[in-house]
């Protein structure tokens, strides 16, 4: 969670400085879809989820070097469950299902490229991004929470319908991945912390939505 707090206190401060500056704020609601994971070494050792559709919200500040180039810091978060079975290995050696509370913290580094024909109030857009992601989860049945830093990569298309010259309303389909972010030791069993398997499942989340933008050059 401090890894959070102090991007977001860099966001709040790159924001306080866009304000005299050539730069853009966005900030995004979207529908993200369900994805799954698993990992199965054999029958006694093994991990099947998902990660369950939900609202994701976030922000993000970008600066503008050119008319149709941007360079964007974004901050993307998702509240939500993963029903998971597994294996549990304590004193007993047997199938255990748990529906873990988990949350989900994107942050990226990207560039957006823009496309308008002129005088046209709407004005296309793609961008790709890479950075982190921070996800905590919390075992309801027995208290243990974990959290882990995984490389994170996205790609967004979309497009913004501008109401002014400072306003726009923006739609965009947003694909996230979350690199060997699921598994291994990322579980609990009802004894405490899962030893036997390792693995990790890279994870896939896709996502419809929009936002406003704000120019506040």
């Amino acid at each position: 969670m401090k890894k959070i707090y102090i991007s977001l206190a860099l966001i709040t401060l790159i924001g306080s400085f866009s304000w005299a500056q050539n730069f853009n704020i966005n900030l995004y609601g979207s529908y993200a879809f369900a994805d799954s994971f698993d990992s199965y070494y054999d029958y006694n050792n093994y991990y099947d989820g998902k990660i369950e559709d939900g609202f994701q919200w976030g922000a993000g500040l970008e600066y503008m070097t050119n008319h149709n180039t941007g360079i964007e810091l974004m901050y993307l978060r998702h509240d939500t469950n993963a029903p998971t079975y597994y294996l549990d290995q304590g004193f007993f050696v047997n199938e255990r299902f748990t529906n873990f509370d988990l949350g989900i913290n994107y942050i990226l580094l990207g560039g957006n490229r823009y496309f308008r024909a002129s005088g046209s109030p709407l004005e296309g857009f793609g961008g790709l991004s890479a950075g982190m992601v921070i996800a905590n989860i919390d075992n309801p049945d027995n208290g243990n929470s974990e959290t882990t830093t995984k490389f994170a990569w996205g790609a967004k298309l979309g497009g913004i319908y501008w109401l002014s010259d400072k306003l726009g309303i923006k739609a965009q389909a947003q694909l996230l991945s979350a690199v060997q972010a699921m598994g291994g030791g990322f579980y609990f069993s009802g004894y405490g912390p899962s030893a036997g398997l390792s693995s990790y499942s890279t994870i896939y989340q896709f996502s419809l939505g929009g936002g406003l933008v704000f120019k506040m050059n």
